[in-house]
């Protein structure tokens, strides 16, 4: 692991009134703003960034801060921690309570609890706690990114600071949900609405697209290699959304709503905005026979890219989906 820079403006500790009085005191400043296409340093996840930034003292600066620029804020993994220390070893009850809104706030109001819960029940006996944290910049005065990793995990907050990347950078989810190898229901998995919802588009194309749409084998998990972007618009795995007809790209549509709604309302729309600019005719999507569980012809596995995109979403043995969208490759 690199030794992390110690971040410039982090004060000592402070006591639990203190901490609490600032942390109110910023989250009832915030001024409600319409909905907007990226999210701001204006925001309440961000604010509360800030709010845990400044709470840090110098061995927490020592251990979790590091400058804009670090290549560690750019990684990607299923399961790994940015930084060697966890959340209940290394923060206070209050600094993870912060975390845990911070969590909620980059998720969507219907999905926050679930998705927390996912988190814990993957995270084993631990739980969230056993997450890890990285911030990269000095909020409030310039560019900075708060990311947490653990278990089918990886989140980011950046007040878009990171431009031309939704989500502020690639970012994980899955679930292990009964087992570590699922049956073909995947009962009680948090993410397999969002196949169900795929597998509609296919059983929608007729024999000629599904020839185009149906291969052999996914890509690779390689970290954060998995989500590499091509910026090629046509010759992607898969079918072209122009070889669709209208009910199907609509059905497409759908899925891309489907796969947008955990997620805070701000980054969903800038990833979506950043979609459309990049042509929503130049997504390709495809489907994997590899691994099809209980061989069903209900497709595991499946992905959606663009030249800017991918969204890989690996169902076997368990949930795996790496997300990368961007304004360019």
């Amino acid at each position: 692991m690199t030794t992390p820079r110690a971040c410039p403006g982090c004060g000592g500790s402070t006591s639990r009134r203190a901490f609490l009085q600032t942390t109110l005191a910023g989250t009832a400043a915030l001024a409600v703003r319409p909905a907007l296409a990226a999210p701001t340093p204006q925001d309440k996840p961000e604010t509360l960034v800030a709010q845990l930034f400044r709470s840090f003292n110098e061995k927490q600066r020592g251990e979790m801060c590091f400058a804009f620029d670090h290549a560690l804020r750019s990684k990607v993994d299923n399961n790994w921690h940015i930084t060697k220390t966890t959340l209940d070893a290394n923060l206070t009850a209050d600094q993870r309570d912060l975390v845990k809104q911070i969590f909620f706030g980059l998720h969507s109001e219907e999905w926050g609890q679930k998705v927390y819960d996912q988190v814990v029940h993957d995270s084993g006996k631990a739980g969230f706690g056993s997450s890890s944290i990285a911030l990269f910049g000095e909020p409030g005065t310039g560019k900075f990114e708060f990311v947490l990793t653990g278990r089918h995990c990886t989140r980011r907050c950046d007040g878009d600071s990171v431009a031309g990347a939704a989500f502020g950078g690639p970012i994980f989810y899955g679930h292990a949900a009964a087992s570590f190898n699922e049956k073909a229901d995947h009962a009680g998995n948090a993410y397999w609405f969002q196949a169900k919802r795929a597998n509609e588009v296919f059983q929608m194309l007729d024999g000629k697209q599904r020839k185009l749409a149906l291969l052999e084998e996914g890509r690779d998990e390689i970290g954060t290699d998995t989500v590499k972007l091509t910026g090629k618009t046509s010759g992607l795995p898969g079918i072209p959304m122009t070889e669709l007809a209208r009910d199907q790209k609509d059905m497409v549509r759908k899925v891309m709503a489907d796969l947008l709604a955990p997620f805070r309302k701000a980054d969903s729309d800038e990833a979506m905005k950043l979609v459309e600019k990049n042509g929503f005719d130049h997504l390709h999507m495809a489907f994997y026979k590899k691994d099809d569980i209980g061989n069903d012809g209900v497709w595991d596995n499946w992905q959606i890219e663009g030249p800017a995109m991918v969204w890989y979403f690996r169902g076997a043995p368990h949930v795996h989906t790496w997300v990368h969208v961007r304004e360019s490759a």
